[in-house]
């Protein structure tokens, strides 16, 4: 039986729109606001070269390794109740990081931001899904947020470059606003879920679900800084390996799947998630790793310089969000998405074709304008598809299936680049770099393509 929201009659649907987005944007924010702030980080706390790595990492390998386990505890607990508690994990997670003095404070705070972001997202998502109807109306929904929350993961570098002339502590402290005036919207804004219906969670699937992910993220994250034989390496994998065969073994004897059987079969979420792999190894996270890495490393561009940098494509990846909410509708997720992958391709096409231009303008400019309208375009549409023929019980275990696959895809793009660039990659590393990542775009233009075939012209859009 699917969970049903209370009454919504006297709720504002653009206040619950914006408090949903605002959300979404502090996720977006936290992941790449850091990028910038790391060099003074790195000074101020004397951090060492690994250290630094898993500031990063510490965020991305545990908000990949709970994102399943947080969508089921947003269908049994109900979205409105997880989205609450994962805010308030995220500021005090935020507030420490902040008044971090050293190592072990700081890794602990932005893995704890990380669990907490994987609790939010998918209560997000079943918020998203189950509060607008299916069709015209959730598809704008999911436009206007797509559009704040991508713009949220460029604008991160462009705010990061502005706190860190003040502190890099700032980085952290802009977080609290954001989880404090959502927190306090979401009761007046949001609709509580009926979950008196819902399964309980199966524990042990979702300890082994975890141990399985956080296994394979942490391989590959490995894998990029000590290289792919060795043997810490390895061991992750392999252990991620021996999770993979117990969940399987346990989800099929189970009387209560952590993945509904029926999610199993559900072609549209599959191809979304195949669709976020795709996304993340291309156009958004190995662009971003590649285009930060390059304005700074090799075009000497100060932290601010860098992040202004970036603006057009904050502006052309908002575009793009409107411009797939106009056009899905008319023609279906059947055509904008691998039309969407295919505008990626040629911007990142160009960015390769530019990084041999001493001139930011004639070089890096026309690839991040063109890629920045696939990205919105891609963002928008890939989450209309894969959740579009969801019940609202497994919308936050579907969202988190998908968010997964994306930042795993996110991280396997990563760790193949660092191994393809080197350590101090030349402008010519660049080159095959950026290659790469358009034909992976390509790949995903002909996954949405035959994914989705089913879901083009107007009447495919409800």
């Amino acid at each position: 039986m699917t969970a049903t929201l209370t009454s919504t009659g006297k709720r504002s649907v653009t206040g619950s729109l914006l408090t949903i987005s605002a959300a979404q944007f502090l996720i977006a924010l936290d992941f790449s606001v850091i990028f910038v702030a790391m060099p003074s980080m790195s000074s101020d706390l004397h951090l060492s070269g690994s250290a630094m790595q898993w500031v990063v990492s510490a965020y991305s390998v545990f908000f990949a390794g709970f994102l399943i386990v947080g969508g089921r505890l947003a269908d049994r607990l109900g979205p409105r109740t997880l989205f609450v508690a994962a805010l308030a994990l995220f500021g005090l997670a935020s507030l420490a990081g902040g008044l971090a003095s050293g190592a072990v404070v700081l890794l602990l705070a932005r893995a704890a931001q990380g669990i907490a972001a994987a609790t939010l997202q998918p209560s997000i998502l079943a918020l998203l899904n189950t509060s607008f109807e299916a069709g015209r109306e959730r598809t704008r929904a999911m436009a206007v947020w797509g559009t704040v929350g991508a713009s949220g993961l460029a604008a991160g570098v462009v705010v990061g470059g502005l706190l860190t002339t003040l502190s890099w502590r700032w980085t952290f402290f802009i977080n609290l606003p954001f989880a404090l005036v959502c927190i306090l919207a979401a009761p007046r804004f949001l609709a509580q879920a009926d979950v008196r219906t819902a399964k309980p969670l199966n524990v042990l699937s979702a300890i082994v679900c975890t141990a399985t992910v956080l296994a394979s993220v942490f391989g590959l994250t490995l894998a990029a800084g000590e290289g792919w034989g060795a043997a810490s390496t390895l061991i992750a994998f392999a252990a991620a390996v021996i999770c993979l065969a117990v969940f399987v073994v346990r989800e099929r004897t189970s009387a209560v799947p952590l993945i509904e059987r029926s999610l199993r079969g559900t072609r549209t979420l599959l191809v979304g998630c195949g669709a976020t792999a795709l996304y993340m190894a291309s156009v958004a996270g190995v662009e971003f790793y590649m285009v930060t890495l390059f304005l700074q490393e090799n075009r000497d561009m100060a932290p601010l310089a860098a992040g202004i940098a970036f603006l057009p494509l904050a502006v052309c990846i908002t575009l793009g969000n409107m411009i797939a909410g106009k056009i899905i509708p008319k023609v279906g997720v059947g055509v904008s998405t691998p039309l969407a992958f295919a505008v990626g391709a040629a911007g990142l096409v160009l960015l390769a074709l530019g990084v041999h231009q001493t001139s930011y303008w004639t070089g890096m400019l026309p690839g991040l304008i063109v890629s920045g309208l696939g990205h919105g375009m891609i963002y928008t549409s890939m989450f209309v598809g894969g959740t579009r023929d969801v019940e609202d019980a497994n919308q936050g275990v579907a969202g988190a299936l998908m968010t997964t696959s994306q930042y795993a895809g996110g991280a396997l793009g990563v760790a193949v680049l660092v191994i393809l660039l080197g350590d101090q990659p030349a402008d010519s590393r660049f080159l095959p770099g950026f290659l790469l990542a358009a034909a992976i775009a390509a790949v995903g233009a002909l996954w949405g393509w035959r994914g989705f075939a089913g879901l083009r012209g107007k009447d495919s859009a409800a």
